[in-house]
């Protein structure tokens, strides 16, 4: 069933509560810019033009690569671990999650050039919404913080770090689909 008329007055539970919250509470938000950043993520894996980019360098020292569906799934994947962790279940990230992404991150920036300011998002479509899905990181991390500063529930150091290493994901895998596609990067004038 589709739906149970439980939710009809504004409550909704989760895993680690008899009683029902609000919806709008700080957890409820938390779980729902979850859902939302692992849905726009999902869009992004199935984008059109992901089928001419191969892969993405992932190591460093033995130099891999992985296809960019599955850098992604990964990612959705451990965004579901979140969530159950936001609800009360026993998860949460482990460490070699984190060091993933940090040496995908790493491989990537041995490929670009440096930054050296801010850039304007755009430059081809996957790379316009890998940038949306890395704002959309950002306020899902801030979401999670408030829910552990608060005490609402305990968000492992991982987790909150993974969180915050996500946007540097989608950040640099953006650059790459542009690099990969011979989009250069433009940067604002402040004109």
């Amino acid at each position: 069933m589709l739906y149970t008329r439980k939710g009809d007055a504004g409550t909704t539970k989760v895993f680690n509560c008899d009683q029902r919250i609000s919806k709008s509470s700080k957890i409820s938000e938390a779980l729902g810019a979850l859902d939302e950043l692992n849905s726009f993520i999902g869009w992004c894996k199935t984008h059109n033009s992901l089928r001419p980019i191969l892969s993405v360098p992932t190591g460093m020292k033995n130099p891999t690569a992985e296809p960019l569906a599955t850098i992604l799934s990964d990612v959705q994947e451990a965004l579901f671990i979140i969530q159950a962790q936001v609800a009360g279940a026993p998860k949460k990230i482990q460490k070699r999650r984190l060091t993933s992404i940090e040496k995908t991150i790493d491989a990537i920036e041995k490929v670009l050039c440096p930054i050296t300011g801010f850039t304007i998002v755009g430059g081809t479509e996957l790379s316009a919404m890998l940038d949306v899905a890395r704002t959309i990181a950002r306020r899902t991390e801030r979401q999670l913080v408030v829910v552990h500063e608060e005490g609402r529930e305990k968000i492992s150091a991982n987790t909150l770090a993974y969180a915050n290493r996500l946007s540097s994901l989608l950040f640099a895998l953006a650059r790459f689909i542009n690099h990969t596609a011979g989009v250069s990067e433009a940067t604002p004038s402040y004109r």
